[in-house]
């Protein structure tokens, strides 16, 4: 093939395959590209990174251990700091769904980075090339290469992650002190419920997110350790006896995170329980984030024929046929980018499973969803937050409307007048249109409530006491 065909040939165990001439990849990865052009996904980036922080890490300890000489390993460092840094992203093609284990992941950036080094180092003395196998992948198989690669792409996030969280988390809870004086309708079934103040509605959901970050950062531990140096099976054939060690403490070092051996390189292999557990726990946060993002559009609904006791950003029209119609979109965008984490944590929980004997085979697949599930959720998280819940007002005087109309404060009653009379009231103000305190200070100044275990009747006073003001309901205790 010459230059003008734009392709060139490359060579492999199974033969000659044609290649873009202009493409840093070869034969292996070719051949992917034609057998999976299935979903036109390609790896993410917290991928690219991380397998390519590998490639240098085990680049500088074969050199250390003498394994690698000194002028390939330079240029394997050096092209796969490049790669690290982004500059050839566009050369990693492999479509997610393809053959097991992540085979064909491994070679795409074992070529990509063997022809970089090869490049660098024909431009100082043209004659030495990197293979791809003999040099990049040295000590190293698919089989522990991808699992490393999922669990330093994960923690690669992490930071971000858990400021999105935190700070969505201090955003509620700034919520909860401007709005801990309004005193509305609690609501349980949806029904009428005993009051609550707004404050303490948001400084729940605060703490929820805070309890989530909590679960994921301890999930993430478990991804700490690191099974690379098990090469094939677990055993370590052909990797040097130091080289487990070294390599967890090298990458430790290349990238700032904390990184443990593993204490069983078989389990390591076999078992992605630990994926499953991180993916989990993204997934409890996205029921939490789904539920506030279902109470966020609750409680705003309306305006004239909702709650109405939040008021959200007005972000754009919400109709193209309805004029002036306004909706939640930032809750709903919430919504729906967490059921989209839910289904892809369904796909991470069958892939963990998946694994039969030495090997789980589904791991590009499971990265790829951890690394989707990642994305997705600190966009939508930060987005929620800046966009929705830093910009939340409150109707007070809705609130405090529908709270005046509640006949379930009768409850503040109980310990006065019992649970049988209590109902009753309710059923008498509800009829009549009436509130609570009007029809329990009525049933009082006629004589006809009695003190459920005291020989008495109920005064207007004790009443008044009772439910004169509604804030002392949301304190907890029994009044009395």
């Amino acid at each position: 093939m010459s230059k003008e065909d734009g392709l060139r040939i490359e060579r492999d165990s199974m033969g000659e395959v044609e290649v873009p001439i202009d493409a840093l990849y070869g034969a292996q990865t070719q051949r992917a590209v034609q057998n999976f052009p299935i979903s036109g996904l390609k790896p993410w980036r917290a991928f690219i990174w991380s397998m390519a922080v590998i490639k240098q890490a085990a680049a500088e300890v074969n050199a250390e251990l003498g394994l690698l000489d000194g002028s390939p390993a330079r240029a394997i460092v050096s092209a796969a700091r490049e790669v690290i840094a982004g500059k050839w992203d566009a050369q990693f093609v492999v479509d997610p769904f393809q053959a097991g284990a992540g085979t064909s992941h491994n070679m795409n950036i074992n070529e990509v980075i063997a022809t970089r080094a090869t490049q660098l180092l024909e431009t100082k003395s043209g004659m030495e090339s990197v293979h791809p196998n003999d040099h990049v992948n040295m000590a190293q198989s698919t089989n522990d290469t991808i699992p490393t690669a999922i669990r330093l792409g994960c923690l690669w996030r992490m930071n971000e992650l858990s400021t999105a969280l935190s700070n969505l988390a201090q955003s509620l809870n700034t919520k909860a002190v401007d709005f801990d004086d309004v005193v509305k309708s609690g609501r349980t079934h949806l029904q009428d419920a005993v009051p609550i103040r707004l404050g303490q509605e948001f400084g729940g959901y605060a703490r929820a997110v805070e309890r989530d970050l909590e679960r994921i950062q301890n999930a993430a531990d478990g991804l700490r350790r690191l099974g690379i140096g098990g090469t094939a099976t677990g055993t370590g054939l052909n990797a040097h006896i130091e080289y487990h060690a070294r390599m967890v403490s090298r990458l430790a070092e290349l990238t700032g995170i904390r990184l443990e051996e593993s204490d069983n390189l078989f389990e390591s292999m076999q078992s992605m329980a630990d994926m499953a557990a991180f993916s989990a726990a993204l997934r409890t946060l996205a029921l939490t984030l789904t539920r506030i993002a279902n109470d966020i559009r609750l409680l705003s609904s309306g305006p004239t024929t909702g709650l109405d006791e939040i008021h959200l950003p007005q972000l754009q029209p919400g109709s193209s046929i309805m004029p002036g119609k306004v909706n939640p979109v930032m809750a709903e965008m919430l919504n729906m980018a967490m059921f989209h984490i839910i289904g892809c944590d369904t796909t991470v929980a069958l892939a963990v499973q998946a694994g039969q004997l030495e090997l789980n085979v589904m791991m590009p697949i499971m990265g790829h969803n951890l690394f989707e599930m990642m994305q997705v959720m600190i966009g939508a998280v930060i987005a929620f937050d800046e966009k929705c819940v830093r910009g939340i007002v409150v109707n007070r005087e809705k609130a405090e409307g529908w709270l005046a109309k509640n006949a379930i404060v009768v409850t503040g009653l109980n310990p006065l007048i019992g649970y049988a009379a209590g109902a009753e009231l309710v059923k008498e103000a509800m009829a009549r249109g009436a509130t609570i305190l009007e029809v329990a200070i009525q049933k009082a100044d006629a004589g006809d409530l009695h003190h459920t275990k005291e020989d008495r009747l109920i005064t207007r006073e004790e009443i008044e006491e009772a439910l004169g003001d509604l804030r002392r309901l949301t304190q907890g205790g029994i009044f009395s």
